[in-house]
């Protein structure tokens, strides 16, 4: 990145984003000030950005071993994009809403959210273990890019209702090369609602790189055709990406519309824990990334300033254990739901055709247990 990120920003007058991502903590994690994006951390807001995010490298270490144990049928890995996510979750406000994609677990836990019932969804065993009104933080989305109307649908009756709040969507880069997220900023531009588009590019859609997605400059560049600004931050610098959120945040609740944020990332991990990432990126672009990462520099940040000593890094790293304890105990062999309870909490008033297809679910389990017991 170049040096002019440290000392210039988006002009606030225009909608196109900078050339260069925002960026106040350089990879050296040295902090430099940026006209327009003041932060207004306390000391204890620092140390908490970092505890969360190391509870999220390590919920995310023990989700993947879940996985390779047999515990869960798949995972989305996050590491190397836990900036982005708790950055920008941490600019939010209580009322606000978050719309996840599926890779959302570092906002989860800013959220509040407990990530082992989050995991019952990758284990099969329940659309999902969390109350989404208990945090303001919907289910995960697995089909890409649907989330964004759900957020931008929120946000517009937000508005109408006169409520105070924001709704944002985390979707990633490939999700862009989608119908739903256009449609989504559209409709939220059109009716100004009160709205964040949060793009973690991490620079892949499973296989296919950002280079063969899209021509234009950058994705926050297509905001512009939306009549929104676009923003563009370092994804691996976690306060930057809170001061361009929370930026974001407070135009959308002054009722000045929609925006959208193009953080700047890598994802460390295979795309799912089915892909083999060795087979589209090379190692050498892999350490590129790695010598970037998100929780190192922000670790030597908070040393230089004194914010990080042996007794608060001992109970984060206390914390972090009892959170993948608690995650292993929450999963590890749990049982699995009734079937037909998929067709519960869809429609208050249910169509005829739920009982017809109700009834075929329910002679097809009964003939699947005959089988079983005839073994």
């Amino acid at each position: 990145m170049s040096s002019s990120a440290h000392v210039s920003a988006v002009d606030q007058t225009g909608l196109l984003p900078p050339r260069e991502p925002i960026q106040l903590l350089d990879d050296a994690g040295t902090l430099h000030e940026v006209d327009g994006y003041p932060l207004d951390l306390k000391d204890e807001d620092f140390q908490d950005l970092y505890r969360f995010m190391v509870l999220a490298r390590r919920v995310d270490k023990q989700a993947i071993a879940l996985q390779r144990q047999g515990q869960l049928g798949v995972y989305a890995s996050l590491l190397g994009q836990e900036a982005a996510q708790v950055g920008s979750a941490y600019a939010l406000a209580d009322a606000d809403w978050v719309f996840p994609s599926y890779r959302e677990m570092g906002a989860a836990l800013v959220r509040g959210v407990d990530p082992g019932r989050i995991l019952h969804l990758y284990r099969g065993t329940w659309l999902s273990g969390h109350d989404p009104y208990q945090h303001n933080f919907a289910l995960l989305s697995i089909p890409t890019g649907t989330q964004t109307l759900h957020a931008a649908g929120y946000a517009m009756a937000a508005r109408l209702d006169g409520k105070d709040l924001v709704a944002v969507a985390y979707f990633g880069d490939g999700a862009t090369s989608g119908g739903d997220p256009h449609e989504a900023m559209n409709f939220a531009a059109v009716y100004d609602a009160p709205c964040v588009f949060f793009v973690q590019n991490n620079q892949y859609a499973i296989s296919v790189p950002l280079s063969r997605q899209t021509r234009a400059p950058s994705i926050a560049h297509r905001a512009i055709g939306y009549g929104m600004p676009g923003y563009r931050v370092d994804g691996n610098d976690v306060l930057a990406t809170y001061a361009v959120m929370r930026q974001a945040v407070e135009r959308a609740r002054r009722g000045e519309g929609p925006s959208l944020i193009e953080a700047v990332t890598y994802r460390m991990e295979a795309h799912t824990t089915t892909d083999d990432p060795s087979r589209y990126r090379t190692p050498e672009e892999v350490a590129e990334w790695k010598a970037r990462d998100p929780i190192a520099r922000f670790k030597t940040f908070l040393a230089a300033e004194g914010l990080l000593g042996d007794e608060v890094r001992a109970q984060i790293d206390a914390e972090a254990a009892d959170c993948a304890r608690r995650m292993r105990e929450e999963i590890a062999d749990a049982p699995h739901g009734d079937p037909l309870e998929l067709f519960e909490h869809v429609y208050v008033e249910p169509p005829p055709s739920f009982d017809e297809q109700r009834a075929r679910l329910r002679a097809e389990l009964q003939a699947a247990d005959g089988q079983e017991d005839g073994r």
